[in-house]
């Protein structure tokens, strides 16, 4: 079943819609979604199904309960039914929205946050995500894919293995949130490690030192924000002390000032 070609808030939006098993306990149905925009599902509450959903190219802004989150890549955003939410996606990305009647058995008790895709989970939610695709072997990937999911503790040391994965663990706590001011001295002390090797370990993991690393995830995660926030907002919550300070950066980073990006895009609603 697809979707395509609605004019939503001024975008065009495609949505293809996937279903499998539906109406079992079993089932679920794959929304995917494309938009030449921001995207944006506004207070969404589903008193009947969970929901995931998922970007393999970008970062999502999620708000619940008066707290917003983002995710970081290789992440999700998971809310059991029932729980009000709102998620955004940046201008042309794609968003795989996941409903389902039964909760992972690794989610279970966990009403709504950040959850991590492992890489064979994210390689057949894109794969059911396909015409004529079977729907045994469907129902059969989804198990697989509910397997692959694990809720995100906010520990940073709880996410680097045997020594390892530094970087990467504080990376993904600055893009849940992008304002934290915590130095790299401060991430290298909570992590028992030196600051010289929190710094080696980003340049060997993303080519770049800690606060470079830090800027891009900030204004990535200001892009999924601008089409409905003013500036001066976008720019307090992403963690510029100063709105000339973010429009300087974002400037150099996009090649047009934060205003203009914000007024050439409007979200489309889903």
């Amino acid at each position: 079943m697809s979707i395509r070609g609605q004019d939503v808030g001024g975008d065009p939006i495609a949505c293809d819609a996937f279903g499998y098993g539906l109406g079992r306990p079993a089932g679920i149905l794959v929304l995917l979604y494309r938009a030449d925009g921001p995207l944006g599902f506004g207070a969404v509450r589903h008193d009947l199904l969970h929901q995931l959903y998922w970007s393999p190219d970008g970062m999502l802004s999620a708000v619940y309960g008066g707290r917003s989150c983002f995710t970081a890549p290789g992440e999700a955003f998971w809310a059991e039914r029932g729980v009000s939410h709102e998620v955004r996606a940046a201008d042309r990305q794609t968003v795989y929205r996941l409903c389902l009647r039964e909760v992972p058995d690794a989610l279970a008790g966990f009403r709504r946050g950040h959850v991590a895709v492992g890489a064979a989970a994210a390689r057949l939610v894109q794969e059911i995500a396909t015409p004529g695709y079977d729907e045994g072997r469907a129902l059969d990937a989804r198990e697989r894919i509910l397997g692959d999911l694990t809720p995100i503790t906010a520990d940073v040391a709880a996410h680097c293995a045997d020594g390892k994965g530094y970087a990467r663990a504080v990376a993904r706590a600055m893009s849940h949130s992008p304002a934290d001011p915590t130095r790299l001295d401060e991430w290298a002390e909570r992590l028992h490690i030196s600051a010289k090797t929190l710094q080696r370990d980003f340049v060997r993991e993303f080519g770049t030192p800690f606060t470079r690393q830090r800027t891009i995830l900030r204004l990535r995660a200001a892009r999924a924000l601008l089409a409905v926030e003013p500036v001066s907002v976008v720019a307090h919550r992403v963690g510029y002390a100063s709105v000339s300070a973010f429009v300087a950066a974002f400037a150099k980073e996009y090649g047009t000032p934060p205003g203009q990006y914000s007024r050439d895009r409007s979200v489309a609603a889903v």
